[in-house]
C-alpha cells in the first residue's frame, strides 16, 4: 500500500466530481469511518446547480457531542421533511437536463427510503454511482482510524470550502450545465450534476478531470 496506488477518501453524500475522479486515478480505495464527524463537510452534503446559482444540500443528523462522534455512527434526523426537500431542489435544477430521466427514478429511491446511519444512505449511492458511471466499484472501509502516511489523503482536502484547483492531480473540465448561459460554468457541483447534463459520457469528462503527476 502507498500513496501511488492507494487513496483515502471520506463518505460523502452524493459526491462531488473530484471525489469521483479518484476512483479513476487510484485502484485501492479505503473510505474512512472511524474520523470525527465536523460540520460543513461533503460527508453530509452536496452542492448542486439550480437556477439561482450554487444550492447546498444538507442532511440534519442527530446533535449531541458531534466533534466526539464517529462517522459510522453518525444518525441521520428524520424530524424534518429534509428528504423532500432535497427532490424539490434536484427535480427544479435538471428535469430540463438531457439525462434527468434516464436517472431520476434511482435517484430518488435513494431519499424515500429512511437510513437509520449516514454512512449506510452513503454507501448504497456511493454502489450505485459508480456502477453507473462504470467505474470499478471496490473500496474497503478503515477498521480504525487510518493515521499512516503511506496513503494519498483527501479525506480532509476535498472539501466545500477548499479549491479544488489546489489539487495537483485534478483539472476543471467544463461540460454543458443546464443554466450554464445564465451562470456561466460552475465546477466541481455533485456528480449528479455531471450525470443529468453529460449522461453516458460522464466517465469519459471524469477522465478528462484528471492530470498527470507533477515532477
Amino acid at each position: 500500500m502507498n500513496s501511488e496506488d492507494t487513496v483515502l477518501l471520506s463518505t460523502s453524500y452524493f459526491g462531488s466530481v473530484q471525489y469521483f475522479t479518484k476512483f479513476l486515478l487510484y485502484p485501492f480505495r479505503i473510505i474512512e469511518r472511524f474520523d470525527h464527524y465536523t460540520k460543513q463537510t461533503y460527508r453530509n452534503r452536496c452542492l448542486i446547480l439550480g437556477a439561482n446559482g450554487v444550492l447546498p444540500l444538507s442532511i440534519p443528523v442527530h446533535k449531541g457531542p458531534l466533534h466526539k462522534t464517529c462517522v459510522k455512527d453518525i444518525r441521520i434526523d428524520y424530524s424534518k421533511d429534509w428528504r423532500k426537500l432535497h427532490w424539490k431542489g434536484i427535480e427544479s435544477a435538471y428535469m430540463h437536463s438531457p439525462f434527468f430521466e434516464f436517472y431520476m427514478d434511482e435517484i430518488r429511491t435513494f431519499l424515500e427510503k429512511e437510513h437509520v446511519f449516514l454512512l449506510d444512505l452513503n454507501s448504497k449511492i456511493l454502489n450505485y454511482l459508480l456502477d453507473t458511471l462504470e467505474v470499478d466499484g471496490s473500496y474497503s472501509y478503515t477498521d480504525k482510524f487510518n493515521d499512516s502516511e503511506a496513503v494519498a489523503d483527501f479525506r480532509d482536502s476535498i472539501h466545500p470550502k477548499k479549491n479544488p484547483e489546489d489539487d495537483p492531480r485534478f483539472l476543471v473540465r467544463p461540460y454543458p450545465q443546464v443554466f450554464a448561459d445564465r451562470l456561466g460554468f460552475k465546477s466541481n457541483l455533485s456528480i449528479i450534476d455531471l450525470l443529468f447534463n453529460e449522461g453516458p459520457n460522464a466517465r469519459a469528462v471524469l477522465e478528462q478531470s484528471i492530470t498527470q503527476a507533477k515532477e
